[in-house]
């Protein structure tokens, strides 16, 4: 196309290569790359503290690939939009999809509003393998089972788009007159748990790649039964690249079909159509963050205790399995999946608080942080979603523990204060003989805490209050 000049919105495509929109943009020859922290249509779903603090440093790693070339805005992004069109002459806007309600409706809109102007306006998927709305049983319905919906959904529908090159030949063009800093943005944040993150991430499209190449050499091998064992580094921790954009869908999945043709790379690729799953779960349940897809969960009767929600929070429930994993979210910004369902579980099924607590503590601190994965996860955890884990399949932090952590590595990484204990109390110090805990150097209460509750009766406790919305549903 001849010198016109194009907008090229980065939303959570933080990056060059595979990246749909950006290479349509590039037709035009020069092309005006922006990002616009929107906090005006965002209402309760503002980004956590963790993903605040991960934007920051991608954006920083965006723009020295575009040799400092990114415009930064805030704000309303239809005014802005409007401003920058008005003022640099903009002939199209071409941007990749989001899929969370509230950003879809404002894209609606934003679309309309550009095109009443006659600018030309184009998005493209640059985030899923499949389109939500395209994966639909043969009478139109939504599937509400995975293994369906990936099986007959998925693999028997289109083949994903192979991943595109970086443009080539782009002439990239800065608004130098109300761009801002990334700084100006104030995403870090104000303590120095941020810099207790940095140790263990290499943000932006780079890391992504490096992240990559690592489990490939060191975890597709094991992934299938690996993936559960958090003390080895058998799962891909690609999942706050993925959300951020740095790398695609579409390029994991060829990359990793590429080096082999085996059961590991069938199941990551399953994993990666769980994560296609809970998009499609979002898109056709808006209200999925906030309301039970089964809805006689609507009755269950929740505990308030802020106490014990605060003890969960900081790794101070007295269960070691528990606390290794809350101290890892805290400490690294991320869970092993396994413990994930560890902790959710007991979360809402020995402590029976709300699985909302746990949406927004996992939302604030996880720098995967995903509206759709946070969601559709909580609400499997708690057995109220779609294809959910039963509300009687509840995760023994014990067993789970033994079987996982064997030789308590991921443990004693996490809670060094109970190290020296043997594998035998490791998991369960309470039942320790005194002599033990002494020669450990654990005093509970004091070094450690206890237990704030007992598995055995919560367990009981929680199976009673299942019972009861059978009883209310008969």
């Amino acid at each position: 196309m001849s010198d016109s000049l194009a907008i090229h919105w980065f939303r959570k495509d933080l990056r060059l290569s595979d990246n749909p929109s950006l290479t349509a943009a590039s037709v035009h020859n020069r092309v005006l790359p922006i990002y616009i922290l929107d906090d005006s249509n965002t209402g309760e779903y503002a980004m956590g503290a963790a993903s605040g603090w991960w934007l920051h440093h991608s954006l920083v790693s965006l723009n020295t690939s575009l040799n400092s070339s990114l415009s930064i805005y805030r704000g309303n992004p239809i005014e802005i939009l409007v401003d920058i069109i008005t003022r640099c002459n903009v002939k199209a806007v071409y941007w990749n999809r989001c899929y969370e309600p509230w950003a879809m409706h404002r894209d609606e809109k934003i679309k309309a509003r550009l095109q009443a102007r006659a600018i030309a306006v184009e998005s493209y998927n640059g985030a899923l393998l499949w389109e939500p709305w395209t994966v639909k049983k043969n009478n139109g319905d939504p599937y509400k089972v995975f293994t369906p919906f990936y099986r007959q959904g998925c693999l028997q529908s289109e083949v994903p788009r192979q991943p595109v090159p970086i443009p080539q030949a782009t002439l990239y063009h800065h608004d130098t007159e109300s761009t801002l800093s990334i700084d100006n943005l104030g995403l870090l944040p104000n303590t120095q748990w941020g810099k207790g993150l940095e140790a263990n991430w290499i943000i932006g499209e780079e890391g992504a790649q490096a992240r990559c190449r690592q489990f490939i050499n060191e975890g597709l091998s094991e992934y299938k039964d690996g993936r559960n064992l958090p003390a080895k580094p058998y799962v891909s921790r690609l999942s706050p690249y993925l959300n951020f954009g740095e790398i695609s869908p579409h390029q994991l999945w060829y990359t990793v079909r590429s080096i082999a043709d085996n059961q590991h790379v069938e199941h990551f690729c399953r994993e990666l159509g769980w994560r296609e799953f809970s998009y499609s779960q979002l898109y056709h349940n808006p209200d999925l963050p906030t309301k039970n897809l089964q809805q006689k969960f609507d009755n269950f009767p929740w505990v308030e205790d802020q106490a014990s929600l605060r003890a969960w929070q900081k790794g101070q429930t007295g269960v070691p399995m528990v606390d290794a994993g809350m101290r890892e979210l805290w400490q690294t910004g991320y869970m092993h999946n396994r413990v994930r369902m560890i902790v959710g579980s007991f979360l809402v099924k020995n402590l029976r608080l709300h699985w909302h607590n746990g949406k927004q503590w996992f939302w604030d601190t996880l720098v995967d942080a995903d509206l759709a994965n946070n969601s559709a996860s909580w609400q499997w955890v708690a057995g109220c979603g779609a294809d959910a884990a039963p509300y009687f399949r509840i995760f023994n932090p014990i067993t789970q523990g033994q079987k996982f952590d064997p030789d308590g590595c991921y443990v004693r990484r996490f809670i060094p204060e109970i190290a020296y204990l043997p594998n035998q109390y490791l998991f369960n110090p309470w039942e320790a003989p005194e002599h033990i805990l002494k020669a450990a150097g654990v005093e509970l209460g004091i070094t450690y805490p206890k237990a704030i509750v007992d598995l055995k009766m919560s367990r009981n406790l929680a199976l009673t209050a299942f019972q009861s919305l059978k009883k209310l549903s008969s």
